[in-house]
């Protein structure tokens, strides 16, 4: 199962400075790290961007998934990291261990360049960066964290191993890109205007997310999904939102349904949901990050 969650570039637009938005965007991450988020992925949202656009959520949130080991040797100086110090630990693990004396040490690296031949430029625990041979089960980019094997630190022997990791990868992809992905699983739109959550649905909605795995998508501060997708029509959520409300939508149906209330979005990038995680929304605004924690927690729920 692969967990994808989706924020866009504009997701630290109400951010007063540079601090704010590192610190908002350290519990974005926290919030992808304790769920256990394989991809954390920014979609463009240019007309939602103010001062700190998509460049500096990736900057940061790539910084913020890097191994702290790493950090330094990987990232050095940049404007965009001027207040990472706000940013709060993942306490995410960086290594796998050991499997025995004989087999070596497990631990990340990240990919600073690919070259020819398949193989690419790590830098890793090790002094200096390794130049080393991709699997062929595996496909890299600049930025992907591996997994590597170290049988030898003098002289150096090390390899990439095919091997799942602890945390979560960093990249910019297109909202369509993201939805058509192979590894999409039920892609979720999470929106004031969708189909409620109830006790009733929620155990179908988690078994499929468990099986298939999901693509979780999410809106900005004042900002949700639909006015970036630029719907001019939002829906009617008046009953929806009541105490008493209820939802009939099929969860197999398309991003749509005739739920009392609930009106399909007339832009649908093709999503199988739309759906409202915070049916009892008591403030006018829910930050991403709000929305991320009580969605994921949901959404993540197992028997």
């Amino acid at each position: 199962m692969t967990l994808s969650v989706l924020i866009p570039s504009s997701v630290v637009r109400e951010a007063e400075d540079k601090r704010e938005a590192t610190r908002k965007l350290g519990y974005i991450a926290r919030s992808a790290a304790i769920f256990q988020a394989d991809q954390l992925n920014i979609f463009p949202d240019r007309e939602g961007e103010r001062r700190l656009g998509g460049e500096f959520v990736e900057t940061v949130l790539r910084y913020a998934a890097t191994p702290p080991h790493l950090r330094k040797k990987i990232w050095g100086q940049r404007d965009e990291l001027e207040y990472v110090g706000v940013l709060p630990p993942l306490r995410v693990s960086s290594t796998t261990g050991s499997e025995s004396t004989d087999s070596g040490s497990l631990t990340q690296g990240i990919v600073t360049e690919v070259g020819s031949d398949d193989r690419v430029r790590v830098n890793c625990e090790l002094q200096h960066p390794i130049s080393l041979h991709v699997p062929d089960s595996m496909s890299v980019r600049e930025g992907t964290r591996v997994a590597i094997r170290i049988s030898s630190r003098e002289p150096v022997r090390a390899r990439i191993v095919d091997t799942p990791l602890s945390g979560f990868d960093v990249s910019c992809l297109d909202l369509v890109d993201a939805l058509d992905h192979a590894t999409a699983g039920i892609t979720v739109a999470t929106s004031r205007h969708g189909e409620m959550i109830t006790t009733g649905r929620l155990p179908e909605l988690t078994a499929r997310i468990d099986r298939a795995g999901a693509t979780i998508v999410f809106g900005a501060p004042g900002r949700g999904l639909l006015a970036i997708l630029g719907d001019d029509n939002p829906p009617n959520t008046q009953t929806q939102m009541g105490e008493h409300a209820s939802s009939h939508m099929d969860a197999n149906t398309t991003g749509g349904g005739t739920a009392s209330g609930m009106v399909e979005p007339s832009i649908d990038p093709g999503f199988d949901l739309w759906i409202n995680t915070i049916p009892r929304q008591g403030s006018e605004v829910v930050r991403t990050e709000e929305a991320m924690f009580a969605s994921l927690a949901l959404l993540t729920v197992t028997e």
